[in-house]
């Protein structure tokens, strides 16, 4: 029963959070609502006895917000000022997030310690006794679904490499190396020879 009410509580916040996600205007407040979403899935792979796809949600997906929060007033162009300003109007959703993250924890590790087996028998168990979640998965994914790891390597590469021409910015004035240039040049172009008069040392010209 614990567990049921755990798995919708944490189904409803998961979907609510994601649809302000993409409602919400602000993107301080997209991101926070994004953690709310990621950690409330958590949440529900603790339900089903995947602790390691919780883990690894928590510790890649959330950790990965502040490298999308950077990304997002890159492109922007936030002002730090105003955004060190409005700390205290964003203090309140903030806290809202905290509370509702700190409930959901409670909930969990009740659900879990109370539902014992019956948390554990809607889980997806292990093809063989001896071995341990993280194995299972590992095999199944190095395995029957390699292609499709691989796969999402190319999104995300592709992906790293947009946001990279996204946000770079070419400043005038700036020297340049010229790979292409340098390999190419022979000797007439890398060497200059000089022949000085007897007497005369080089000018300041000719030093350059």
């Amino acid at each position: 029963m614990i567990a049921g009410i755990a798995f919708y509580a944490l189904a409803t916040v998961v979907v609510v959070s994601a649809l302000l996600v993409v409602t919400a205007r602000n993107p301080v407040h997209s991101v926070l609502w994004l953690i709310l979403a990621f950690f409330s899935a958590a949440g529900l792979f603790v339900l089903l006895g995947a602790e390691f796809l919780a883990m690894l949600l928590v510790v890649v997906y959330v950790g990965a917000v502040a490298v999308l929060f950077l990304f997002v007033v890159m492109m922007l162009d936030v002002d730090f000022v105003k955004l060190r300003e409005g700390y205290a109007r964003y203090l309140p959703i903030a806290a809202i997030v905290a509370g509702v993250l700190l409930a959901e924890m409670i909930v969990i590790i009740v659900a879990v310690v109370n539902g014992g087996a019956a948390a554990d028998a809607v889980g997806p168990a292990a093809p063989v006794a001896d071995r341990t979640n993280i194995e299972a998965i590992g095999r199944v994914l190095y395995t029957d679904y390699v292609y499709f790891f691989q796969a999402a390597g190319v999104v995300l590469l592709v992906a790293m490499i947009g946001a990279i021409t996204l946000t770079l910015r070419h400043k005038p004035n700036v020297k340049r190396q010229k790979v292409a240039t340098q390999v190419g040049r022979d000797a007439r172009t890398a060497m200059e020879i000089k022949t000085p008069v007897t007497g005369q040392g080089l000018s300041p010209e000719d030093l350059r």
